[in-house]
């Protein structure tokens, strides 16, 4: 595994013992879809436009105490799926472990928590957690992208 479909390096990847290769598997390579494979597969510049407009919606969040969003980085969905406690008390996880998404991780201001971000093309999702993501509690879980879905955006 070395070719990548976005220019990453994968002899350098972190998490390529997991992965079979974007270019093996056409832009699939943990199983499920990549939200930065499939930007490249319609061309380099819809990525670029994508990843400003995620941005852009991640910082109308007006998050208390989280800093303006900069930068988002393709992250497995294993890595970033944690288990979040409803109200009832049922635990759920949101994101599939199989898919790639954008994501990053931003400290909270006066806590030792730190925020983590998500996204794919119709959902993006802001959390709270502690050491190793422990203790997470969802902040926002949003469908913000209106040109993939034909809809107005909405809070889930």
């Amino acid at each position: 595994m070395s070719a990548s479909v976005c220019g990453i390096d994968c002899d350098k990847c972190e998490w390529k013992s997991g992965c079979a290769g974007c270019a093996e598997t056409d832009g699939c390579p943990f199983g499920g879809t990549c939200v930065v494979a499939r930007c490249y597969q319609k061309n380099g510049q819809a990525f670029e436009e994508f990843k400003k407009k995620l941005i852009a919606a991640f910082n109308a969040l007006s998050i208390e105490d989280m800093d303006e969003v900069t930068d988002l980085n393709a992250l497995p969905g294993s890595f970033i799926n944690l288990e979040y406690t409803l109200p009832g008390g049922a635990k759920v996880k949101v994101w599939d472990d199989k898919r790639v998404y954008l994501g990053n991780q931003l400290c909270r201001h006066g806590s030792d928590r730190c925020y983590g971000l998500a996204a794919d093309e119709r959902y993006l999702m802001v959390c709270e957690y502690g050491e190793a993501g422990s203790e997470a509690d969802l902040v926002a879980f949003v469908r913000w992208n209106q040109e993939e879905d034909g809809g107005e955006e909405e809070q889930v």
